[in-house]
């Protein structure tokens, strides 16, 4: 394996935990800041009472169009890509 390949693996393995780390430091702040102090003179508190509010939301519609959307994206710039690199690949003899 070449030193490039080499690096190109590293970066992407502390590209990955760098993106893990983030994330997790992310749920933490914001899970820990509805905790209640802790300790014996602490104040009692009630458990808090969530309302939980549903207003509007995507139709069915446009969550396949969106789907259709992203499918024929991926699909073009897969098409793209491979053709630039059979552009790029040298031409063999056939036997």
């Amino acid at each position: 394996m070449t030193i490039i390949k080499r690096l190109r693996t590293y970066t992407a393995i502390l590209a990955g935990l760098g993106v893990a780390l983030a994330a997790l430091a992310g749920t933490a702040s914001a899970s820990t800041g509805m905790l209640p102090p802790a300790g014996p003179d602490a104040p009692a508190q009630p458990a808090p009472v969530v309302h939980t509010v549903v207003v509007g939301g995507t139709p069915g519609w446009q969550i396949a169009l969106i789907a259709i959307g992203a499918a024929l994206v991926a699909a073009t710039a897969a098409v793209l890509i491979e053709r630039a690199r059979s552009a790029r690949r040298p031409v063999t003899a056939a036997a």
